[in-house]
């Protein structure tokens, strides 16, 4: 395995593929990476040479935030929004949808699965000691 940016890349992949294992690089990135780095992105890992892990390597240093670099950006950018207590700041601490969504029915991915049965509201009577 071979590790590019604290990662390891799986040699078994496609290298196009192996790339998006790195937080912060997805498909369109990847395959823009590799283009500059001219390297054929439908090669497997273990088929590349060293040399062409060194480019694609010198260009995701220079070109790309990746891991901790941009998950520590992202969360400063939330704790920002959180600190002024704009919309979005406030829908990030009260752990609502931030985006405009609906919560009447399909904000359970947020919420954490959160299921309310639906009552009649009444308390239940006292039971008989």
């Amino acid at each position: 395995m071979v590790r590019i940016a604290g990662v390891d890349i799986p040699d078994n992949k496609k290298i196009w593929v192996a790339l998006t294992y790195i937080y912060g690089i997805g498909r369109t990135s990847s395959f823009k990476i590799l283009r500059k780095a001219k390297v054929n992105p439908e090669l497997k890992t273990s088929q590349l040479s060293s040399e062409d892990f060194n480019k694609i390597q010198s260009i995701i240093e220079k070109e790309y935030e990746i891991e901790g670099k941009l998950r520590k950006k992202q969360k400063d950018d939330i704790q920002r929004l959180k600190d002024i207590h704009c919309w979005r700041g406030i829908r990030h601490i009260k752990g609502l949808p931030v985006r405009g969504q609906n919560t009447r029915i399909n904000s359970r991915t947020v919420r954490g699965n959160v299921r309310r049965t639906v009552t009649s509201g009444r308390k239940p009577p006292p039971s008989p000691k």
